[in-house]
């Protein structure tokens, strides 16, 4: 299924700019500490979490996932977050889990590998992730034979109402699309078109009733487990499709007091938040990651943004991490057997935009709305660290980042991904030898698929070598090398 695409098709070229020289890179801001809490930051530099798909299928850690997060440390960034791992203990594919004492020993094993690949100077948090329940998009006339369930709406809407169940079946499966979505329910036609999804504000159904009761617990917990692993610090995730931005987002009109209001839709990530400070302590690092701005029709903006992260801040969060867009509720229809994906629409365009934009360009569209949401968390008083990015790949980017009042710590991924020593690099003087990253999404195609995510500038380097791991297909590395010509070694 295409992606969304902006309604200009502009080519837009890498800009990283002039880059510096070691004194230059000494003097700046970027590579200057920070405090996050009990915790410092040797530069102001972040890798936030990217799933890359390398979890075993029961969500434990492998090999290849602790190599994953060794390249990244070797780049010596000030901190890494370890990808959305689950907090739920249930099936979730190679997704990393974090929902039982069991998963500590090898989330201990990532821990260490970054301390060792960085000698302590590279930070490492893990991200905290719960989601509600979605389905591949079913075929058609099987989910009007077997899923839908039958009602006397649909026996009245055909003019059948004392027809039994297998006629009515058959009469939806002759009837063409366009008749279809006038009888079926919004939501029953949703999940025809686009497969079934759980929504935070379907209370009829008792565990989704009962999220406010339970989430809570389960993040304390998850978080225990992560100090135990030996963690620098968690970071909850309040962004993008899940469960806790659905509770954040103005679309949560729940009417139990978690919902409608902003207060009331805020109750529920502070509640989350006490139950964590309360399980790991004052001296263990908790922050959030949510959106300055959803990108939706009807949903949140950078003004309640701005709001919740004065809230946080009030509250006691150690860092505030901003993302943007992402949501299922402009995701492109998926193919029949496949699930529906959030990054597919205008708000998934706007979390992840390509090389093919429009005259805003895909560099710092985040920026405004970070702006915006670290000046509420100054005027409230608070000094709470606010990480942003967006495209970031040169280094006069970052620095005016951070000079203009967008963050006080520079997110990258993309550009981490396409070199993961772009920090050495540059802190050396040595930016001339970055490899570039081209913003073309190849990464994120592959991410959509659940295949191992890796960047299309190196995953064919070296395929004769056996030493170097490779992907289930065996046509990739799922390593980034060194550039032949200039080692990591040489970057101090």
């Amino acid at each position: 299924m295409a992606m969304w695409r902006p309604p200009e098709r502009i080519r837009h070229a890498p800009q990283p700019g002039r880059w510096p020289t070691a004194e230059e890179a000494a003097r700046s801001t970027l590579f200057s500490p920070i405090r996050v809490g009990g915790l410092e930051l040797s530069s102001r530099t972040w890798v936030p979490a990217m799933v890359p798909w390398r979890a075993s299928e029961t969500g434990e850690v492998t090999t290849a996932v602790i190599d994953w997060y060794r390249r990244f440390a070797e780049g010596l960034p000030g901190a890494i977050v370890v990808e959305a791992t689950g907090i739920a203990d249930i099936a979730s594919g190679p997704l990393l889990r974090i929902s039982h004492d069991r998963h500590i020993e090898g989330l201990s094993k990532i821990v260490n590998a970054v301390r060792e690949a960085s000698s302590g100077q590279t930070r490492v948090l893990i991200q905290l992730i719960d989601f509600l329940t979605i389905r591949r998009r079913p075929e058609p006339q099987r989910f009007l034979r077997n899923f839908l369930a039958i009602t006397d709406d649909h026996r009245r809407m055909l003019g059948m109402p004392q027809a039994d169940e297998a006629d009515v079946r058959e009469r939806l499966q002759q009837l063409p699309e366009e008749f279809l979505r006038q009888i079926l329910s919004p939501r029953e036609f949703e999940s025809y078109s686009m497969g079934y999804r759980e929504r935070v504000t379907d209370t009829q159904l008792p565990h989704i009733s009962d999220l406010p009761r339970r989430l809570p617990g389960d993040f304390a917990a998850a978080s225990r487990r992560a100090r135990l692993a030996g963690f620098d610090g968690v970071e909850l995730h309040y962004a993008h499709a899940y469960t806790m931005s659905s509770f954040l987002s103005r679309t949560n009109d729940r009417g139990d007091g978690y919902g409608r209001s902003l207060s009331e839709r805020m109750r529920l990530p502070l509640e989350v938040h006490a139950a964590v400070r309360h399980e790991v302590g004052a001296d263990f690092v908790v922050g959030c990651r949510f959106l300055a701005d959803e990108c939706i029709e009807g949903g949140s903006d950078a003004t309640d943004a701005a709001a919740v992260a004065a809230a946080f801040a009030v509250d006691g969060f150690d860092f505030l991490s901003l993302s943007r867009g992402g949501k299922f509720d402009d995701a492109r229809q998926p193919r029949i057997g496949e699930a529906a994906y959030p990054y597919t629409g205008r708000s998934g365009y706007e979390c992840m935009p390509s090389y093919y934009s429009d005259r805003v360009g895909p560099f710092g569209r985040n920026g405004a709305a970070a702006h915006a949401v670290r000046a509420a968390v100054r005027a409230a008083g608070f000094q709470t660290p606010v990480v942003s990015g967006g495209g970031i790949h040169g280094f006069e980017q970052a620095e005016a980042w951070l000079t203009q009042g967008n963050a006080d710590i520079v997110s990258i991924a993309r550009q981490a991904l396409a070199d993961p020593d772009w920090f050495r690099k540059v802190r050396a003087g040595a930016g001339s030898a970055v490899r570039l990253c081209l913003y073309t999404n190849y990464c994120e195609a592959l991410d959509q698929r659940h295949r191992e995510v890796t960047c299309e500038l190196w995953d064919r380097q070296g395929l004769a070598d056996p030493a170097v791991a490779r992907s289930k297909d065996g046509k990739r590395r799922l390593i980034a090398p060194s550039q032949p010509d200039q080692s990591v070694e040489e970057f101090p």
